[in-house]
């Protein structure tokens, strides 16, 4: 028993010390902050995020994050980059460099070749009096009272507070870039914002033979028929000119027997629900199924610009293309 209250007195203790990590760099973000956005967002280049040991593990994240959110960013490893590594640096780029300390080597060694250069530096370390805060256009300082670490070595609140000074950085410029839910879907094409917002209807309905259509006229019985052999459980109703008429689907087929109509007698015509909700082909399917969802209809028919039927698709559809 002892011990689980051990196990949970070090846990919130650490929590409780990284919290306190955090809160203290809110009164950080000020002039220099600004101007590390500045630096970036006049940048004609990229930003490379460089750090060892347990800063490196961070700053893969905030290249990551940066990279995600409208910021073209790549992390080098420094070591590397004195072993060749450097030539992926161009005099265009910005070079943000994490070290706690402020004085690791392998980043120290490389900054005389970046003021060669003439590459512009941000630096995040924990001291702002150290050789890589003073090498730098800017610090940002990601100081901590205490590592959450009982030995206060291990890196713990210090990685926290720079992981977090790093998002604060990231999505501040992607809120001066204007950055959109769509912008952010291109980064991400394979996700499920990126189904989400780049798949348009034309990409999942069902089109030339494939969708089910009959003319006004036509019995219900053959109209039956045409949904059997398509599959899509709906069909579409024409006028004689080729415009939308109607629809009719499983549901309206059970409305119809609960009515008591004779499904061999009956014509498509007294059955079908007149005209019916639409969308368009190059509708995002995320619309499509905002329309489904609102209406609680499980088909929708894409008309073009004169309502001439050109497809259709159900929620089965959207289901396979993971848009829901």
């Amino acid at each position: 028993m002892n011990q689980t209250r051990d196990l949970i007195d070090s846990a919130q203790r650490t929590i409780r010390l990284e919290l306190e990590a955090v809160q203290e760099l809110l009164p950080r973000i000020d002039a220099n902050f600004i101007k590390a956005c500045e630096l970036i967002l006049s940048c004609k280049g990229r930003v490379v995020v460089v750090g060892m040991g347990k800063s490196g593990h961070i700053g893969n994240k905030i290249a990551a994050t940066l990279a995600s959110t409208g910021t073209t960013s790549f992390f080098v490893h420094p070591a590397e980059a004195s072993h060749g590594d450097m030539g992926m640096i161009t005099k265009d780029d910005i070079v943000l460099a994490l070290s706690n300390s402020g004085s690791t080597a392998e980043i120290v060694t490389l900054l005389p070749l970046i003021k060669r250069l003439g590459i512009r530096l941000i630096s995040m370390t924990g001291n702002p009096d150290s050789p890589l805060a003073k090498a730098a256009e800017v610090n940002l300082d990601a100081r901590v009272s205490q590592e959450a670490c009982p030995l206060n070595l291990a890196p713990t609140s210090s990685t926290t507070a720079s992981l977090v000074l790093g998002d604060a950085l990231a999505i501040a410029l992607l809120e001066a870039r204007g950055f959109t839910a769509e912008d952010f879907a291109f980064s991400h094409p394979g996700g499920a914002l990126g189904r989400r917002l780049l798949l348009k209807v034309e990409n999942v309905m069902h089109a030339g033979d494939a969708l089910p259509r009959v003319r006004r006229g036509t019995s219900l019985r053959d109209a039956l028929l045409e949904m059997t052999q398509k599959g899509l459980g709906m069909t579409v109703v024409l006028e004689e000119d080729g415009r939308l008429a109607g629809i009719f689907t499983d549901g309206d087929l059970r409305r119809t027997l609960d009515k008591g109509i004779d499904v061999r007698q009956a014509m498509i015509d007294e059955v079908m629900t007149p005209h019916g909700k639409t969308a368009r082909a190059e509708m995002l399917a995320a619309e499509a199924l905002k329309i489904m969802e609102d209406h609680k209809i499980n088909a929708l028919v894409v008309v073009d610009d004169l309502d001439n039927p050109v497809g259709a698709l159900n929620m089965h559809d959207l289901l396979r293309a993971g848009v829901m």
